[in-house]
């Protein structure tokens, strides 16, 4: 304890997390293939600078050709080794070293993860001696990294940058990969990494339906490795002379993607963005908290959160509060009687509507749920022949659009109101589902996206789908789901889901040979061992809030509607009752 000396501010700097690093070692003087083999794999894995232990284990040339940020290959388990056993070949020929594993998922040039159905993945290494001092050294190596998942989980971390949907003020998450610690190309901390993906745009599959203020060409300052905030945790962001002429507004949305895309880093606490011209000068400043304005759940920020579901009635009632406080009161207007006998609800994100489709899946309602009312006529019915050949459950965006789907075999559709009083317009999947049928969908909160659980041939299979809306004079409409990907590729079977957030959604389903599961999943694919929730038996169904602070809400056939705070068990709060949703 020091007793004399003048007292100094310290500003702390935020604690990591302690996570096992590896420290590769070059290879040593008349190494042999397997040992050139096994050492480069390991240092593959390690945060060396532009990889230069492993450059090391390859050949000059290879050393040049070889980019390992072009790709990233994940493989369930790190690949093995097995060299062919013609020794007496080897001074001569080299040495081929064929591997094998099963492919997991795929990270681009973009950072972009990509989760694919396991499959098998071969590639060949091959090592030959070198002309000169005899070594031993790789010349043939696929392209990219090759990892195994816990490698990869170890090396590298989801985090989500922000874009506008196109020509709205909302932001949508554009999920990407980041080095944990230093990135060895670029050598750039988390924070100067994730502002610089954010730069470079968004993402191939996302571009189609968002925008960027930021002027084209917008880059870091030259040089610009490392940012960190100051004693008053200020971030300044130089960038390059393409920003130096953008107006207050346009800078205030720029700087706004800037502290939505940190607030995922949570080791780091920004309270002000500041964003400098080229010269050094302050081109605009934005404080935590201001960036909401371009929320994509403007409509519920600040509310306490409120659940809905159909009681034993079959009314539609309110949940405030959690667990055994909960308190369920039917809301008013005709949803709220019972007089329509209904099987599945949506509640419009500004809570002042109701979409409820019947029990017998036949006819959809919207009605008022704050004033009272009689009965509405329905606006739209199906022709389907059983209640599982009519109408989905509905589901609005954050524009006030309500969207359903008609699994009518004889007129498949899916189907978008506009503003949720509108006729009803078929809106075009590309590319098509191929036979496949919606059985559910959920909006995004921004709008830009919809995941849809198709079923065919007895399967069914969750995909993510791009919201374009390119309405012209000729087309007012003009909206298509594109881009069609699956979102759970290693679920065999998924019977419900729910976006969980802005990158996120909550599942249930198993994987091949499994049981059921409840478990968060990325839209990109991107799941772990700690993304998998408590089980509950027989769930029928499942909502989420976009704030993770609010409590899972679910149907079991066992249990009623159940709740699931942060850091607890599976609650009942009502014994009795179905179809739970939060708005939306």
């Amino acid at each position: 304890m020091p007793d004399r000396g003048d007292v100094q501010a310290v500003k702390a700097s935020p604690r990591a997390d302690a996570q096992v690093r590896v420290h590769p070692v070059a290879p040593r003087k008349g190494a042999g293939p397997q040992e050139i083999i096994n050492g480069f794999l390991e240092a593959m894995t390690s945060d060396d600078a532009d990889y230069a232990t492993a450059r090391a284990y390859l050949s000059p040339k290879t050393s040049r050709d070889w980019r390992p940020q072009d790709r990233t290959t994940v493989l369930a388990v790190a690949p093995t080794p097995r060299p062919q056993p013609q020794r007496d070949t080897w001074d001569r020929q080299g040495v081929d070293f064929p591997m094998t594993g099963t492919r997991i998922a795929e990270v681009d040039d973009q950072q972009a993860y990509q989760a694919l159905t396991p499959d098998d993945y071969r590639f060949t290494i091959h090592v030959s001696r070198q002309d000169g001092d005899g070594e031993w050294r790789i010349d043939a190596l696929p392209h990219g990294l090759v990892l195994g998942q816990s490698d990869f989980q170890r090396n590298y971390r989801s985090v989500n940058k922000y874009y506008f949907a196109s020509g709205q003020n909302k932001v949508v998450a554009d999920p990407v990969f980041i080095r944990q610690r230093m990135d060895p190309v670029t050598k750039m901390d988390p924070v100067t990494q994730s502002v610089k993906a954010l730069l470079d745009g968004p993402t191939n599959w996302l571009a189609p339906v968002v925008e960027s203020p930021f002027p084209t060409g917008t880059a870091l300052a030259k040089g610009v490795t490392a940012l960190t905030t100051d004693d008053r945790d200020v971030l300044e962001v130089p960038l390059n002379e393409k920003a130096s002429n953008a107006g207050r507004s346009q800078c205030r949305k720029m700087a706004a993607q800037i502290m939505f895309t940190l607030k995922d880093l949570s080791a780091v606490r920004v309270e002000q963005i500041e964003l400098q011209r080229s010269d050094g000068s302050q081109l605009c400043t934005l404080s935590s908290g201001h960036e909401r304005e371009y929320a994509a759940d403007q409509e519920t920020a600040g509310r306490p959160a409120r659940q809905y579901f159909l009681n034993e009635k079959k009314q539609l009632a309110g949940l405030t509060g959690d667990g055994k406080d909960a308190v369920a009161e039917p809301v008013p207007g005709p949803l709220g009687t019972g007089q329509i006998p209904m099987g599945a609800v949506a509640v419009s994100r500004d809570e002042r509507r109701g979409a409820a489709v019947t029990a017998d899946g036949a006819r959809l309602h919207i009605a008022s749920i704050v004033t009272s009312g009689d009965p509405v006529p329905p606006t739209l019915a199906s022709q389907g022949k059983t209640p599982e050949d009519r109408l989905t459950a509905p589901s609005w965006d954050g524009s006030g659009d309500l969207w359903i789907a008609d699994r009518d075999p004889a007129k498949p559709a899916l189907l978008r109101l506009a503003d949720g009083a509108e006729v009803p317009v078929e809106v075009p999947i590309e590319p098509d589902p191929d036979g496949a049928r919606i059985e559910s969908l959920k909006v995004s909160a921004d709008g830009a996206r919809i995941a849809l659980l198709l079923e065919k041939d007895g399967k069914t299979a969750l995909h993510i789908g791009r919201v374009e809306r390119t309405g012209s004079r000729d087309d007012p409409d003009g909206v298509s789901v594109t881009g069609l990907r699956p979102a759970a590729p290693q679920m065999e079977a998924v019977t419900a889901f729910s976006w969980a957030g802005p990158s996120r959604l909550v599942v249930v389903g198993r994987e091949a040979g499994g049981v059921q599961q409840l478990r968060y999943l990325h839209t990109d694919g991107y799941t772990s061992a700690a993304s998998v929730l408590p089980g509950l038996n027989q769930v029928r169904s499942i909502s989420a809030s976009n704030d993770d602070g609010h409590p899972l809400v679910a149907h079991s056939q066992e249990e009623g509607i159940v709740q699931l705070p942060a850091g607890a068990t599976w609650q009942t709060v009502v014994p009795k009752g179905s179809s739970p949703v939060y708005p939306g």
